[in-house]
Order: C-alpha cells, then structure tokens, then sequence
C-alpha cells in the first residue's frame, strides 16, 4: 500500500536534473559554506539563500547546519556518501537491463565548468580527493573539454570531468516506477494525506488519512520536504528544512550538449534528455512556500551564457518554471533507518540534490529493514536519530 497527499504526477524528481552523482560526495554542511552564504544572502540572483526567518524549526536548523560545516564532518561523511552513491548507481545500472524501465541512462560522466583560478585550484584539490576514493575523475584545460562539446563557444579555464557519473530522464523513471508497481500488485492511493497514526506499545498500528484507515506491519515513510510533520505524528523529531529549487526545459535547443554540466561558480546544472536541454539551480531554505521569486530563474539564465556563449536563453514564461522542495538535513546527510521510538517505522529522507541520484539504494536498503534483513552496508551515519 503506498499513500500518497498529491496525484504523483508531479513531484520532486519529475522536475530535477537527472544526474546520478557519485562525483557528489561533499556534504551540503561543507567548510566554507556558511562564509559563502552569507556574500550569497545579499544577491537576489545567488545560488544559495537562507530566507531570514524567526520560525523555531529554522533556527534550530540553521545552528545544527553551524555546528555541522566542519573539516571533521566532512572527513566523517564523505565516504559513507560516497559508498551510498556507487551502491545506488549499480542499482540503476540493474534496473536499466531489466524490461519495462526504459528511463535514457546514459553513462557520460558529468563536466565541471569553472571560470576562476580560484575555483580551479578547488575543483583541482576536489577531484584528486575523488581519485584517491577511486573515482574516474579527470581535470580538463579548455582545448580537452572543447573536443568533449565541438557544438559550444567556451569561456571557460577547464572543467574536471567526472566519468563515474551518469544521468538519466526522470520523467521517463518516475512514470515507469508507478506503473512498474501498479502492475506488480502494489495498491497505491493517491490525493490522499495521511492526518493521523495510532500507536500501542512502541508499534504503529493503524494509518489515518482523509479517506479511510490502514492496519499496519511495517510503515516506511518517504514524504520529502514533509517528512518532520508525519514524523512528529508519531513523537520522532526529524530536523529538515526544505531547499526550494527551480529547473526549466528548452524542448527545442538549437545548441545541445553532449554532457551534463555544472556550472561551479554560478552554482547552475545543465542536463541534455530526451532531445531537450533541462537548467536548473538555487537553493532557497525556508518553510514550504509556492512564491516563484523569478529573480532567481533570472541568475540561472543570465549564468549559462557566462559559459557557453553561443546559448542565449530567454527568461521562460512564469508557467513554464517548474520549483519542487528538496529535503535538507542540517548535516546534508539523508536519514535511512528504523528510528529508536518506534520498532515498526522506517525513514527514508532528507537526501537534498540526490534524491533521485540515492533513490536505488535507500530503496534497497529500507527493503532489507521491512523485511528484517541486515543492509549490504553500514547505515551508521544516516541514522535518523542522530541529532
């Protein structure tokens, strides 16, 4: 039984870029990051902005993200994530060979665009961390990376090709996911919030949504940025603030690239799918809101030009911006596991950027709990109740 508060006809992977990153082994809790948000809080055209706020679940957000940009937490981290992403990219590659699940993988790696010395001499000292974890991981001068893309007008100093990663059309994925279930028997209820949950003795017994009510064994809950309000149902406190996002998709590119490609210092993602080119970027952390602050679709547009100079993109129209929410713990580590309060609940969340990218393995790895079984690997560090 899945249930579901929306149609499942647009949700957050819909609308994302599509990379499977295991290039993205970085924590958004990251040394610097704070220093760097701060010089961002006063563009309104910046990658990443914190909406100054008195909300309790935001402050109490803010100081665990302070206390969590730290060298040692990346140190921590970023194998765990690392070990997290190359699980799930072999998932996908497995899901890809199986009939049905026709979802464009292709297997391309990702480039990493920077225009400053400064940024070079980052994504140099990235990608030699990448290649020591054994990642494929290749840093590029300008001429190299103009034989990777011969249809762009570069400016640029280099890019940092990441070989180990992939994307796919999530378009394609979602839709085939749903019918994939459907089809296998699973009864999936749809515009259907879940308003209470009844438990006895440390169990979940019983669901509650708008419609009706459900018995339960085991309850996996997988609801996004919504996560902490069908947590404390349930007296588990999941600390997350949703990081609001915006992509738009030229369905008739006259340039395309063969690549997906981040833009670094602009904080931009660009995807080629399906024929289309998909941009994408900003990060706003604040309560759920459904405001399009355009000045930040405007800092997408006006920064890929700065890159590939033969694109010229026109602001799309208001309707044709898609936004969705992704889930951001304090720490940018997801929360996977069976939390201490409740032994019939499992929580599968807080994944940020790589959501669709982790999918596959927190996937398996809340199968292997449901049904008892020990994870192929450690999930200590994704531990819900870490904070």
């Amino acid at each position: 039984m899945v249930l579901d508060k929306t149609d499942l006809s647009d949700s957050c992977s819909y609308g994302n870029l599509g990379m499977i990153v295991p290039s993205h082994f970085v924590p958004l809790a990251a040394p610097g990051m704070v220093a760097q948000g701060v010089k961002w809080m006063f563009n309104n055209k910046s990658p990443f902005y914190v909406r100054p706020s008195l909300h309790p679940s935001l402050i109490s957000w803010g100081f665990k993200f302070l206390k969590s940009a730290t060298n040692k937490h990346l140190e921590a981290s970023a194998p765990p994530l690392l070990q997290l992403n190359l699980y799930s990219k072999n998932l996908y590659d497995e899901l890809s060979r199986k009939p049905g699940f026709d979802f464009s993988m292709e297997r391309k790696g990702i480039l990493m665009y920077y225009k400053t010395e400064k940024v070079a001499e980052e994504e140099a000292h990235l990608s030699a961390q990448a290649r020591a974890m054994g990642l494929d991981a290749v840093p590029l001068n300008k001429q190299q990376v103009q034989q990777l893309e011969p249809g762009m007008e570069l400016d640029i100093l280099g890019a940092v090709h990441y070989r180990c990663d992939a994307h796919l059309y999530p378009n394609k994925l979602i839709s085939g996911l749903i019918q994939h279930l459907v089809s296998n028997g699973a009864t999936v209820k749809t515009n259907e919030p879940v308003v209470k949950i009844i438990i006895q003795n440390s169990s979940i017994k019983k669901v509650v949504s708008t419609a009706d009510e459900y018995a339960a064994d085991i309850v996996v809950m997988a609801a996004g940025s919504w996560l902490p309000e069908l947590a404390k149902m349930v007296n588990v406190r999941i600390p997350l603030m949703p990081g609001k996002g915006y992509s738009f998709t030229d369905l008739h590119p006259k340039h395309l690239l063969n690549i997906p490609a981040i833009l670094c210092e602009a904080r931009v993602a660009i995807t080629p799918m399906n024929g289309f080119m998909r941009y994408g970027g900003t990060m706003e952390i604040a309560p759920v809101n459904n405001k399009i602050h355009l000045n930040r679709v405007r800092g997408i547009v006006q920064a890929v030009p700065q890159y590939f100079t033969n694109i010229k993109l026109a602001m799309p129209d208001k309707e044709n911006i898609w936004f969705g929410f992704r889930p951001c713990s304090p720490d940018g580590l997801p929360y996977i596991g069976i939390p201490g309060k409740v032994n019939n609940l499992v929580i599968a969340g807080g994944h940020a950027m790589m959501g669709l990218s982790l999918g596959p393995a927190t996937g398996k790895v809340v199968a292997d709990l449901a049904n008892g079984h020990t994870p192929e690997l450690s999930i200590k560090a994704f531990d819900p109740g870490r904070f």
